[in-house]
This record gives C-alpha cells, structure tokens and sequence, in this order.
C-alpha cells in the first residue's frame, strides 16, 4: 500500500463527551437488564451487597470511592461469567432522619413531642418518599451496575421481619437483656447514642482542683466536670499509694451536698497523674462505673434526659450542666476549696455526631446484647480461615476489636426505627413477641417505647436483603456473600456486629472476604471537611471531567488498607488518559482495525506484532491477579501505563509504517492485531471506565455490550524474546536520536538526511522504514555531508547515527528558545528544593507526595545540566 491508502471511516464523534453519552448508556444497561441477577443459574454466584448509605445521604467523595471500587469488582467477575449480584439499598438512619425532620418541624413551629408519635413517623415516611434516596439516582449517575429489581431498605417489610425474628431468637437464648448501664446520652436527641455516633474532639476546658473535708484528713481531687461532683460517692487512690493509705477505708464529707462519702483503694487509679486521689461518679463517668461496680457503691444520677442538674437537693438543680459546671465552680472558690486551676486544659472530649453537643456518660435502663458468644464465633472465623481480611496486617485491628468487644446498648430513645417488640404488663410482666405472634391484649399491656439501634439491623444486611428468615432462591443462590469492600474505620462498628449476627442466624459468616480500604484524603493528606476548606463534591468533578476519570482517579489510588490522596488536578490528568484512549482508538479504526478476525499465526506477524500481543499477555495475566487481589491501584497503573506508552506511543506508530507500506498480507495482518488489542484493552479497562469504554467496544467490534463481553485469557502463545530484544533496540535508538534531535532544537515534524551504520544498525534488518518514520530521518542522498553524529549502543552492537543539520537551526531562535527553558527549569528547582527545605510541610505531606517533589527535582537540575550543555555547542551570533 502507498501513504495516501483510503482510510476506514468511523461513526465516533470527533471527541468523547461524557454529558452526552453517560445516562444514555447508563439506562440502556438497565434495560437490557445487565445487572439483573438469576438465582436459578448455575453460574458461581459472586455477590456483594452494597454498604447501605443513609436515607438522608448524598453522594460524597468517600461513597464515590468505595462504590467505584465494588462496582470494578462485580463488573469484572460479571466478565468473568459469574452469576454477580450487586444488592443496593438504604438504611433508614434514626438520628440522621430525627435531626433532619424535627429540625423541618422546628422552623413550622412545633415539635415531635407535640405532633406525637404516630403521626411523626408518618411525617417520616412522606419525607422519605419524596425527599430520601436522592443518592441512588448518584449512584447511577457513578455508573453502578446494581441489580435495582432488588432495591432494599432497612424498614422495609421484609427486613423488619428479619429484624424482629433475631430480636426474639436472641432473646430466648438469653443474649438480650434489659439493664442499668452507663451509655452516651445525648442531651439534644434525649437518646443514647452508639460508638459510631459519637466523635472525639481535642477541645480547650479547664482541670480544676478541689479539696475534699478539711485539716489533715482532707484530699485533693482534679475534674475537668465541676458539676459531677454533686454525684460523687467516693473518692479513689491507688492501694499501693503510702500517701493515702491512712485514709483509705474512711469518709470525708462531699461539699455542698453535706454527705459523706468513702475513700476506697483502686488498682485502677494512676498514683502519678494529679495528686494520686481521684472522684467517683458512677453514673457519669465509664471509668467511675467500673469502680463503683468494683466496690459497690451507690450510682447517683444527677442530671434529667435534657442534661439538667436534677435529684441532688441543692441550690443547683434545674440548670444546665454548662451552667452548674460555672456556678458549682464559683461556690466551691466561696468556700476557699479551689486550690488550683488550669485553662486552658486540652483534653479529649466525646460529641454528637448529628446534634454537635458534648454527649454525657449516663447511667439508664436500657436493652443490651449479650455479645461474648457471638463475638468469639465472630473471631473463630477468621481466625480458622473461613474468612480473610484483606489486607492481612488488618487482622489485628480486627482481633482487637472483636476480642474486647463490651455488651451492645441497642435501645434507642427515638420514634423512627424498629421498634422494640416487647410489652410490659400490669403485674410487672415481660413479653417479647415474635414476628408471627400477637402482642398480649388487655388493660395495663404497653409496648416498650424505644427503637432498636440501627446497627441492629444493618448488622443483618447482608443475609436479610436476600430473604431470611424465609428459605429463598437468592439466599440459598447468593449468601454468603463473597465479598465485603469497606472503609477500615467501620470494622468495629458495622463489619464485626455482620460477623456476630450473620454466624448466629445463618451458621455461616457473611461474607469470605473482608476487603478493607482506606480515607479519601486531600492531595496533602489532609482529612476532608467542610471546616477545612478541602472538601470535594464528587459530582462537580464528574460534570467537568467525566465519571470515567473519576473512577480512574480513585482506582489508581486504591492501595489495600490505607488512605487515598486524591486531587482535581489528578482527576483532570485521568481525563488526558481517557482523551489518548478515545483518540488512539478512533485512529485505529480509521486505519481498518479488524477485532472480527481470527488472528494469524506468529510466523506471519511481525515483530512488532508479536511484541505488542506478548506485552499484551503479560497485562491479561497481571490484571486479572491484582483484580483477584483487590489489588485496584496496581491493576489501573499497570492498565495506564500499557495503554499509554506501549499502545499508544510505540505499537500505534509501528502499524502506521506497516498499513501504509506494507503488502496486502501485512496490512490484513496488523489491522487483525490492532483490532484485537483495542479489543482486549478495551475489556480490561471497563471495570473500571465504564462509560467510555462501552461506546469504543462496540463501535469497535459490533458487539452488544462489553458488560457482557467475557474477560480476557492471557494468550502467550506470540512470545518472542528475541523479536521482544529488537523491538527493544529499536525503541532506545529512537529515544536517543529523539532526544539529540531535541537538544539541536529541531522540530518534531523536521525531517533530516541521516545515515545510519555500524552492528548494532545491522541487526536491526527490517526495523529501518520504521526507524526513519518515527524519528523523521530521510535517507542520505548524494553528496551527504553530515555535521552532527551520536552513538547508541545497543544489544548487538553500536549504532552510529550521522545527520545533516545544515540550514536546520536557526541559532538565534534557539539560544533564545534554550534561555527560556533555562529559566523555567531553574525556577521549578526553586520551588521543588523550597518544599523539600519546608520541615511542616515534609512531616504532613503523604510520602508519594515527596516523592514526585523529589522527581522534580532531580528533573529539573538534569534539564539545567542538558540546557547549558546545549547552549555552548551553538555559535556565538
């Protein structure tokens, strides 16, 4: 064939725009009914169930991450041929609705309390039908192949059938009980809240000291609460402490109370923190419980739900415990008792994750489960290997959970969520009614007013969502589930209670897999936050960039386990990759690119196709076991970097020379390569670039859809080591000519008379036309006078490259040109060695983070070094 060879023409637009395409193809997936799953097929089940955002969520960088890490996965293993099921659902998050809701209830000027019960949860329901869910249509603006035909809610009928049978299976065999703990009350929402609810913040307080009686018997105690005191009942130092040991077993009198309270001798206190002597509030603080339990002393409740002061019989009850925390302060300095102050103190402070406040230790009745059986079976698994955790230096963080876990508080004060199923009777009775059994009737029966946490039933998510306790298809198809993929900062809160009620209910965990993965992070490392000012909405980015570089941008930075730096500008570089991808594969189907032909055999291909389809190989195999591994940041790297240099850079410009010069069986034969490298290429991306890669698929090969096209299988059977070391060669001689070329200030497109020679030239034979092409060098004609020569060596030998650059540089344009290059490289060895030199800025930043600042560094002092070599060789004007 000769250069001006018709081309193919193709249907794809000039460039690809995502806001075009995006719902488009989306919808046309559902409809197909893709990732609609069959429980009756006997394909392997592959099941995830998607962790359940709540009703009031919207999509957030952290959502997009984690569900573009699941959706990668169930769309490779669909690929696969496995039967995959992708559950989505809500969970109908109590505090979240309560504080959204009675906020709305506020600004119209009434209250829960005054709108009542009933009619409060239908007020919840009306907003959740018109309002909650907006992050499932986020979802599928993320591309998320769920199976939507078994949408699942956490107050649905069917989990609530779910929720109340292990409620009443639990206790019966006695692993629910009701009892007086010391929990986190939240004044706000007059409820308790869970571990997970409740955030630790370093705040500013004040540590003040106080003297208990008086003359020699007196001693010394610290508080950061002043208003606890009113429910000290006794005061604690260590048994070993000579300083106390005459006072131990005595009573000194508690101020402004008037009553006594006894000193006792505690392990637990640490004779060198304060003054050795510490005050006891059972009720109030988790460490005074354990003592008070310890030494049996009285529990004194001294604040109402509201955080009043209440029941102390002082001048200080009905005010707010801030309020007391100053005014019992100010007494106490009336009777000379503050013998020192610190401010400001920092200490770590519990808040409310929904309505901010300081929650309060309180002790309250409430319903707990018994967790030491359901634990140890929860540990016993993993431990026996009937479940992993990935990566497995997390396994401790889980032991260490699971192995201490405390009984679970699951009563919550609140009016949206499951409701208790136990009735009190006249006569003090007690009955927990089952999901199939009618509550007890008659005068004086009342069903306890509380809900259940929603911990509980979400903990029962993955074998609810697929029927139990009913015996259904999908449960006996799909549970276990294979894999659970999530954040490391829930394993305590959300993984393990799965583990625990997954085992009792079913006999078998979840899940086989724990898939841990870290924190959306700021470029810098930094946490996002409203407050700091770096937070990100995932949906801008999409808008800007496309949802495939965004996935591509998460996935690239999803190493097992831990965090992930994330910035707009990598996000816009992912875009840059799925712009090459567009391009290199609308170029190839221009130049005839064939993916519905069988590929010829190995002896009628040449090198380079050979090479390219052993590289090709090479990522099949690597790809496929890093994505068995959940390995997604060395998948996508080793995806980019294929695609990017090999393909593009190098492959794409060897089958120009061939389609355009070569005979009718060499162009059959590279169009069948280029077909069904683009073809294969495009399959392994689509995990992970959904969008982009479909439209390309099946433009490509005419197929239906590459969410239902099979994985690739590596094929080795084109390796070629010796044709792989000359395809070698030919890539570093074009580097260097190339780089020569650069330093002469050449123009990429400039063609020069070149002469090439020597061994290594020699064993090089049918690599020439090429060579010329993408180096642009013609062939040396008569009278040839080179002025500029470089040697390359190679691996057999020597290359000699002679050019002629005569009338080819314009010297003064050049010496400006490398002046101003000069300039640039200094300045980015400036900044690079500012940043380097910066010691905050060296101990916060991510190590990747100074690592690609130490690149570009070395980068510019190198570019400095070629520069000013450059700028000598040329002639003085």
């Amino acid at each position: 064939m000769t250069e001006n060879a018709p081309q193919q023409q193709t249907d794809l637009p000039g460039a690809w725009n995502p806001a075009d395409e995006e719902a488009t193809l989306y919808q046309r997936w559902v409809d197909a009914g893709y990732f609609t799953a069959d429980a009756t097929s006997d394909k392997p089940p592959f099941t995830v169930v998607i962790p359940p955002p709540n009703v009031t969520g919207s999509l957030h960088i952290g959502h997009a991450f984690e569900h573009t890490l699941i959706d990668a996965i169930t769309r490779y293993h669909r690929m696969l041929g496995d039967e995959t099921l992708y559950l989505p659902g809500m969970d109908h998050a109590s505090i979240a609705v309560h504080a959204l809701v009675e906020k709305q209830l506020r600004a119209e000027g009434t209250t829960r309390r005054e709108l009542g019960r009933e009619a409060f949860v239908d007020r919840v329901w009306q907003w959740k039908n018109e309002h909650g869910g907006r992050i499932l249509a986020q979802m599928k603006r993320l591309g998320e192949g769920v199976d939507w035909t078994r949408e699942r809610f956490t107050m649905d009928e069917g989990l609530s059938q779910a929720v109340n049978t292990l409620f009443k299976k639990l206790y019966d065999d006695g692993l629910i009980y009701r009892a007086e703990r010391l929990v986190n009350w939240s004044p706000v929402l007059r409820s308790v809240l869970s571990d997970a609810e409740v955030n630790h913040e370093e705040v500013e307080g004040e540590l003040v000291s106080m003297r208990y009686g008086d003359g020699e018997n007196s001693i010394v105690v610290a508080t950061t609460r002043m208003e606890t005191m009113l429910g000290d009942t006794a005061v604690a130092v260590h048994p070993d402490d000579e300083r106390y040991a005459h006072l131990v077993g005595t009573e000194v009198e508690l101020p402004l109370t008037g009553r006594r309270i006894p000193i006792v001798a505690d392990k637990h206190v640490d004779p060198e923190f304060g003054t050795g002597a510490v005050k006891v509030t059972p009720a109030h603080d988790p460490n005074d419980f354990e003592i008070g339990q310890r030494h049996d002393l009285p529990m004194l409740t001294i604040m109402d739900e509201s955080g009043r002061i209440d029941g102390t019989g002082t001048e200080f009850d009905g005010l707010d415990r801030f309020e007391a925390r100053v005014a019992v302060r100010e007494k106490l300095r009336e009777q000379g008792r503050i013998v020192a102050e610190k401010r400001p103190y920092l200490h770590s402070v519990g808040h409310s994750d929904r309505s901010k406040e300081p929650i309060e230790p309180r002790l309250s009745l409430q319903w707990f489960v018994k967790v030491g059986p359901l634990a140890k079976a929860a540990g016993d698994a993993v431990r026996e290997g009937r479940v992993d955790v990935h990566p497995p230096e997390l396994e401790k963080r889980y032991f260490d959970w699971v192995d201490n876990l405390h009984d679970w508080c699951i009563s919550r004060q609140l009016w949206w969520g499951h409701r208790i199923p136990v009735w009190y009777g006249p006569n003090d009775e007690v009955v927990c009614v089952g999901p199939d059994e009618e509550p007890p009737s008659g005068e004086g029966w009342t069903q306890d007013p509380d809900v259940l946490d929603t911990w509980f039933s979400s903990g029962q998510w993955p074998y609810s969502t697929l029927g139990w306790p009913e015996k259904t298809a999908d449960l006996a198809k799909f549970y276990p589930t294979s894999v659970l993929i999530t954040g490391y900062d829930i394993l305590f809160f959300w993984v393990v209670r799965m583990m625990m009620f997954g085992i009792y209910a079913t006999g078998e965990p979840p899940f086989k897999t724990i898939a841990l993965h870290g924190m959306v992070r700021d470029q810098f490392g930094k946490k996002m936050s409203k407050t700091a000012g770096n937070g990100v909405d995932p949906i801008e980015w999409m808008d800007r960039y496309g949802t495939d570089a965004l996935r591509f941008t998460l996935t690239r930075g999803a190493n097992p386990g831990t965090d992930v730096p994330i910035s707009e500008e990598w996000v816009a570089g992912s875009r840059n990759f799925t712009t090459k991808l567009w391009n290199a594969t609308k170029f190839a189907m221009m130049n005839g690119a064939d993916a519905g032909v069988a590929l010829p055999a190995p002896g009628e291909l040449t090198e380079a196709d050979r090479w390219i389809l052993g590289r090709l190989a090479v990522v099949v195999g690597e790809v496929t076991a890093q994505l068995a591994d959940y390995q997604y940041a060395k998948a996508t790297d080793n995806l980019y970097q294929f695609t990017w240099t090999q393909l593009c850079d190098w492959y794409l410009e060897l089958s120009k020379v061939q389609v355009f010069q070569g005979d009718e069986a060499r162009v059959a034969a590279t169009r069948a390569v280029l077909g069904h490298v683009f073809d294969t290429v495009l399959r392994l991306l689509h995990p992970f670039i959904p969008f982009i890669t479909e439209k390309l698929w099946i433009a490509l090969t005419g197929g239906e859809s590459v969410v239902i096209a099979s994985w690739p299988v590596a094929d080795h059977s084109f390796d070629d080591a010796r044709g792989d070391a000359r395809i070698a060669d030919v890539q570093k001689l074009v580097t260097e000519v190339r780089r020569f070329r650069a330093d002469q200030g050449l123009k990429p497109g400039q063609k020069v008379a070149t002469r090439l020679s020597g061994a290594g030239f020699a064993d090089l034979t049918g690599h020439d036309e090429s060579i010329r092409s993408l180096v642009r060098l013609t062939a040396p004609e008569d009278g040839f006078a080179p002025s500029a020569a470089i040697e390359v060596a190679l691996t057999h030998g020597v290359v000699t490259v002679e050019l002629d650059l005569s009338g080819t540089v314009d010297v003064a344009a050049e010496r400006k040109r490398l002046q101003k290059d000069l300039g640039v490289a200094e300045k980015e060895l400036t900044q690079a060695e500012s940043k380097l030199g910066n010691e905050a800025f060296i101990a916060k930043a991510p190590e990747q983070v100074v690592g690609k600042i130490k690149i570009r560094r070395e980068t510019a002092v190198s570019d400095i070094e070629r520069i000013k070599a450059r700028l000598e060789t040329l002639p003085v004007a």
